[in-house]
């Protein structure tokens, strides 16, 4: 991936507070979940908090191949790659913060908690410049004009 390729993804996911983490059950079915995203800078990976017995850490040492799909307004990535358990104590807190202690109060050296890295293979991502409003206005141009919509730019990159 290119540094403007990451640049790019970095921009679109920068602010985003959650992410929809996607994973394989041991049945083979796809399971997607809310995760909190670790403000970090973007270098190609994300990072989550979870606890060790939860689905998505029994998942992701079962079989590590996810998705996070991040977006609001008219900005969407959709984010493939390789998830893996962190157990890392200055990693945890180094990513700590007041509303990660909300859902762990336990802290950081507890072994419970544990950290979730994905390193990202490849991005997909749509923006359409001025948000919702206008993507708004070419849904009503479309619909006027009977021309498709101008969805704005959408890329697939490698990362």
């Amino acid at each position: 991936m290119s540094a403007e390729d990451t640049r790019k993804v970095a921009e679109l996911i920068k602010g985003q507070r959650f992410g929809f983490l996607t994973t394989t059950t041991p049945e083979g079915k796809l399971t997607s979940r809310p995760m909190t995203l670790q403000e970090v800078e973007f270098d190609g990976d994300l990072w989550f908090f979870a606890e060790r017995g939860s689905h998505p850490v029994q998942h992701i040492q079962a079989a590590p191949q996810v998705n996070v799909g991040v977006g609001s307004g008219g900005t969407w990535v959709s984010l493939t790659g390789h998830a893996s358990v962190v157990e890392d104590v200055a990693k945890k807190k180094e990513l700590w913060n007041g509303g990660v202690e909300a859902w762990f109060p336990q802290g950081p050296e507890d072994p419970s908690v544990v950290l979730l890295r994905v390193e990202g293979d490849s991005a997909e991502y749509w923006d359409s410049p001025g948000g919702r409003l206008a993507t708004a206005f070419s849904f009503v141009k479309a619909k006027t004009t009977g021309r498709r919509i101008d969805a704005g730019e959408n890329e697939k990159v490698d990362l």
